[in-house]
Parts: structure tokens; sequence; C-alpha cells
């Protein structure tokens, strides 16, 4: 994918790329006014930023904010969706997990606490009248 569709000197609308940079994990990486936060990690080369409760690496799935694949924490609000949120100049993005059913250390909840979440209650699939 290319950054621009219509050559500059083509575009009637006098569109013209303004420079932003965002902080991701401490790493700076540039992008460009009108990017969505995914937009500037995947030009960055970052396909994955999280983990999901499995493990498995996490990142844009359906670009559109309806799978959640792609959560951050951006200047401290947790669960913000990359895809959705437009990078700002200036902006700390940090990544997010859920491998191991809990949340990694310095990724505190919306709660500011870093206790693991609950484990989910088992489903009681015995037949209660012959126990079988």
């Amino acid at each position: 994918m290319t950054a621009r569709l219509v050559p500059a000197a083509d575009d009637a609308t006098g569109r013209r790329e303004r420079p932003l940079r965002i902080t991701v994990d401490g790493e700076a990486l540039d992008g460009f006014a009108g990017q969505s936060i995914a937009g500037v990690l995947l030009a960055a080369g970052r396909l994955a930023w999280r983990r999901g409760p499995s493990g498995a690496p996490r990142g844009v799935f359906c670009g559109i904010g309806v799978c959640f694949d792609c959560l951050v924490r951006v200047n401290g609000e947790p669960d913000v969706r990359a895809c959705r949120r437009r990078a700002r100049d200036g902006d700390t993005v940090l990544t997010q997990s859920r491998a191991g059913g809990g949340e990694e250390a310095g990724d505190e909840g919306a709660s500011g606490s870093s206790a693991a979440l609950p484990a989910p209650a088992e489903e009681d699939n015995s037949d209660t009248e012959d126990g079988v």
C-alpha cells in the first residue's frame, strides 16, 4: 500500500503530508497526520503488537474496530483500538497483552491494578440424574 494514491501535483484538494511522531514502547515511530495508530505501526513493519490469551501474536485483523485484536494503551488510556484511533503528534503508545490469562507487568488494567484477571468459571457438563 502506498501512502499517496494521487501524485501531489495532481491533487486538486491540496493535501500535503504533515509528519508526526509517536512513541511506541519507548521507540519513536514516524507517520503522517490522518494515519491510524495501526497504520503507523504497520508502516514501521510491526505486524503484531500484543498477544492473546493463548500467546498468539495479535495486530490488525478486521481493521474496522470490530474484533478488538489491535488493542493498545494510548496516553495512559487502556484498551484503545489502534485501527480506529488517529495518531496524534506526541502520542505515547504502550502495547498490551492478555497472554497467560493476565496482563503483563507494567500493563495495569483500567483500575490501575496489575492483578491477574480471574479465571473463567468451569462449566459443569455432568448429568445430574445418573452422574454420566
